[in-house]
């Protein structure tokens, strides 16, 4: 049913938010929903189910003109995406993911580098230096591999603007649109398991520094490195899988890209845009200043953790609105 809810809010989006429109969507899901649940009963599968209840009560036009309800503006026209787009644009959004996947992943391998020089240098197997001096050389390999992360993800944000125009309004053909449908219902079997291995790999990953206090108190960093390379695969396959899937979302638009959560989106990327880059600050800073290394990692999980309650709460309070 949720398919079929987000495909009505999309369909009543243009149009006038009347009290008599209002009541014709109210009736058409009430509808829809009979439908929906009779061919249920009768054996059709879920798919078959929602593209028949689609085909049948789809067209606003004619849904308007049965109730004689007068439109008190003219619907906005808005352009409609070929077979030729669509494709082109899952195609490079599949090879962006993986490469800002990529990116993300230099990034944090560029922090655990940084870690691993210092444990090298305190252990005394690098030759003459100190743990300082350890900690100077290893801002080389982090700001090398943080410089080749960011530059791959400028590289595929520019490469993904030809495509700008998914993030504006637009229509797709009923049958494109059940093909998307199709496409994501198969992915999703993936998408989910790829999820959970990514949570799994996250939850496991204090180990190698639990080992390392447990057996070796003077290992403490280098558990730290094998977290964050834990970590780092973690976050490439959520980055690369959930993007994949954000791009059949956005198609679709549906739960946070539909039409009605547009705001809100603003205002979440807004705050990421600052949070983040705060994150990272908090770490340098705690780790080269006051070394801190042991601990210091701890700042991701939980601007992470602090960032989806901020996103959820925004999100549900704009929603009662």
């Amino acid at each position: 049913m949720e398919t079929i809810i987000n495909y009505l809010e999309n369909m009543f989006a243009t149009l006038p938010k009347t009290k008599q429109m209002n009541s014709l969507k109210e009736d058409l899901l009430a509808n829809m929903e009979d439908k929906y649940n009779e061919l249920k009963r009768n054996g059709k599968t879920e798919n078959e189910a929602i593209g028949i209840v689609i085909s049948e009560f789809g067209n606003i036009d004619e849904l308007v003109k049965e109730f004689g309800i007068k439109l008190e503006e003219k619907k906005e026209q808005l352009p409609m995406l070929t077979d030729d787009q669509v494709n082109k644009y899952l195609e490079a959004n599949k090879k962006m993911s993986k490469v800002i996947g990529i990116g993300v992943f230099l990034c944090i391998i560029g922090a655990a580098v940084l870690i691993l020089m210092i444990q090298l240098s305190e252990d005394g197997l690098l030759t003459g230096l100190t743990g300082d001096a350890g900690a100077i050389i290893g801002l080389v390999p982090l700001l090398v591999l943080v410089a080749l992360g960011v530059g791959l993800m400028i590289y595929s944000g520019t490469t993904m603007e030809r495509f700008k125009y998914i993030e504006d309004d637009f229509e797709l053909p009923t049958y494109l649109k059940k093909s998307i449908e199709n496409k994501m219902e198969a992915f999703h079997p993936t998408y989910t398991l790829s999820t959970i291995l990514g949570v799994v790999l996250c939850i496991l990953s204090p180990i190698a520094l639990f080992m390392a206090v447990a057996f070796n108190n003077y290992s403490i960093l280098l558990g730290v490195v094998i977290l964050l390379l834990i970590v780092s695969i973690a976050v490439y396959i959520f980055i690369y899988f959930g993007s994949i899937y954000t791009g059949y979302k956005k198609l679709l638009k549906i739960d946070e890209y539909a039409r009605v959560n547009k705001e809100n989106n603003k205002v979440i990327n807004a705050v990421a845009a600052v949070i983040w880059p705060l994150a990272v600050a908090i770490f340098l800073i705690s780790g080269m200043v006051y070394h801190q290394w042991h601990i210091n990692w701890i700042v991701f999980p939980i601007t992470g953790l602090l960032f989806a309650m901020f996103s959820g709460a925004y999100n549900a309070l704009n929603e009662k609105d």
